[in-house]
């Protein structure tokens, strides 16, 4: 039933972030005025603004002006909703799951933006990493020294490569490692690591497929919220595959 609910709650979420994706990197409020038509501005009636129904009952176009409808909005919702039903899943009640949740909602936040801006606004790494960082001091008060060097070590070292490779990587991204530290401790290293992978596999594929050039710059906060879920939901069993791994050779 816990999953349930939070893969319902996930889909509410998502419905609100799609909102924030949109409104918060031009700089706009996320709860005034109500959701509206991007393109002909008419606000969209309660019916209308039901998380995956209303996309499919409008056939993917706004009821007034009929103009279509991105495919990010329900990808968003039902992404989180998998999301939250997951974590529920494998963390149960507890304050766990809530850092798990605030973990999650902010990686498809940002990574939405990122996608479509090109952006990772400090409007919501900053509050993030205050919350994850509180969150994590709350469920180990002993090891609250532990969150906040990896925060610090992994925004560091992000700025480190950032200053090695200008272009490559922007402080956004620097910042949202130091966000993923405060939530996820040393493993947010394994984070960044799976999302350079990540990145690095994607953008290979992308080359040889002819879509993009040798020094086209992808989104690395995408890639950085994938790492960031892998090692969410599997670090420790990923961690413990490397090690056997490394102790086997």
């Amino acid at each position: 039933m816990t999953v349930i609910v939070a893969g319902l709650f996930g889909l509410v979420v998502g419905s609100f972030l799609n909102v924030v994706i949109h409104r918060v990197p031009l700089r706009q409020s996320v709860v005034w005025p109500s959701s509206r038509c991007p393109v002909c501005g008419e606000q969209i009636a309660p019916k209308d603004n039901v998380p995956l129904l209303s996309y499919v009952l409008l056939r993917g176009r706004c009821r007034n002006c009929k103009a279509r409808i991105s495919a990010r909005y329900p990808l968003v919702e039902a992404l989180t909703g998998v999301l939250f039903a997951g974590a529920a899943y494998k963390f149960g009640l507890g304050l766990d799951l809530l850092s798990a949740l605030a973990l999650i909602l902010t990686l498809v936040a940002l990574a939405g933006t990122d996608l479509e801006h090109k952006l990772l606004p400090n409007a919501i790494v900053g509050p993030a990493a205050l919350v994850g960082f509180a969150l994590s001091v709350l469920e180990s008060p002993e090891r609250w020294w532990v969150y906040l060097v990896s925060a610090v070590a992994v925004a560091g070292g992000l700025f480190a490569l950032a200053l090695a490779y200008p272009g490559g990587m922007g402080m956004g991204d620097v910042k949202m490692g130091g966000m993923l530290g405060a939530f996820l401790g040393p493993y947010a290293a394994l984070a960044v690591f799976l999302g350079a992978l990540c990145g690095a596999l994607t953008g290979g594929l992308l080359m040889a497929a002819g879509r993009i050039r040798r020094r086209h710059a992808l989104p690395f906060g995408v890639f950085l919220a994938v790492g960031g879920i892998a090692t969410l939901f599997f670090g420790s069993e990923l961690w413990e595959l490397y090690l056997g791994l490394a102790g086997g050779g």
